[in-house]
């Protein structure tokens, strides 16, 4: 795993680096300092070919400086150093990087709010959660640029996970969202930095991960310290999204804004195949984790427990409660939709 100290001896590692400026080029090159939630290893996916696209296509003209998780600030300050302009743009979740809004607890893993990774973008591009992420975020300084989805939320395991009785006492590395929603199945949520999470589970101070899907859990080494993939998940996919200190944004020209946009895009598609098929393909074809189910009949506890946990959400604020109705018609038209949008 990459360290602050690795990091700083191989030079470059985390940061791609700007082209030299040609003589016709007079004004001086726009740069950005760049951190994402997602490691090394997993970064390399998730953020890495977006940057390197943009840092090509922009040229001299702007060049974006990318960092791994924790590497300037803490996971958990991302937002505030955004805010304050210590950081020019991150990719993250809104929950992760403890986000002063009303929608941060939707970001991440919302439990059961989509079933597939593509329900994200739909419900951000076609249903108004992005006209809702927009406003809330200019109030608070910064831009929202592009939501997209991630990968599903597994648990990966030390010990096989046959029941919810299994799920009691166990020491799990997840998201706040996540973690104060499994609580009520004796789940105990554990917050650390996310380059320390091998090494717990190794020493036993984790005993798994409710992070990710099968695909991270290879990409990063997860896969190593657990024996067990509980093929239940809590949420299809992780939604995440890229975001810009609202100042340097407008200072961009609109090419480079657009250009910006454009290579989000590329990320969230790139996302789309590169999860599907490996959750699939891991799942088949992985010999590290030998694959645990839950019964259906006992997982709908869970699953009637998220229609509770969201009521308890739209009862806090307005905004809340507006989120929870997009999510609540969105989910009932895709089970009237029925096949291929929703099974059973």
């Amino acid at each position: 795993m990459t360290t602050r100290r690795k990091f700083l001896t191989t030079a470059g590692a985390g940061a791609l680096a700007a082209p030299l400026a040609t003589p016709a080029i007079a004004q001086s090159t726009i740069k950005w300092r760049m951190q994402t939630y997602a490691g090394a290893a997993l970064a390399e996916h998730v953020i890495d070919p977006a940057i390197k696209m943009f840092n090509k296509i922009a040229g001299d003209r702007m060049q974006i400086e990318l960092f791994y998780a924790d590497q300037l600030v803490p996971t958990g300050e991302l937002f505030r150093a955004m805010q304050r302009g210590t950081i020019d743009a991150v990719q993250s979740d809104d929950d992760s990087m403890a986000s002063p809004t009303e929608v941060t607890v939707f970001g991440g893993y919302f439990p059961f709010g989509s079933r597939y990774s593509l329900d994200v973008p739909v419900l951000f591009n076609q249903y108004g959660l992005g006209e809702i992420w927009d406003e809330e975020y200019s109030k608070v300084g910064v831009k929202h640029i592009s939501a997209g989805a991630w990968d599903p939320c597994h648990f990966a395991t030390k010990d096989p996970i046959h029941s919810l009785e299994d799920l009691k006492g166990k020491r799990v590395f997840t998201f706040p969202t996540a973690g104060r929603f499994l609580a009520q199945f004796g789940v105990v949520p554990v917050t650390l930095p996310w380059e320390d999470i091998e090494v717990a589970v190794q020493t036993g101070e984790l005993d798994g991960v409710a992070w990710s899907g099968i695909t991270e859990d290879y990409t990063v080494g997860w896969a190593d310290v657990t024996n067990y993939f509980l093929t239940n998940n809590i949420s299809g996919a992780w939604a995440g999204s890229f975001f810009a200190n609202m100042d340097r944004w407008n200072e961009l020209p609109e090419d480079l804004q657009t250009l910006f946009r454009v290579c989000c895009d590329q990320s969230h598609y790139y996302r789309q195949w590169w999860y599907w098929g490996g959750e699939a393909s891991l799942r088949v074809n992985g010999t590290k984790m030998q694959l645990t189910s839950i019964p259906d009949a006992e997982w709908t506890q869970v699953e009637n427990a998220a229609v509770k946990f969201w009521d308890e959400i739209a009862a806090e604020s307005p905004t809340k409660a507006k989120v929870v109705e997009i999510f609540k018609r969105y989910n009932a038209d895709m089970q009237k939709a029925g096949r291929p949008y929703r099974y059973g």
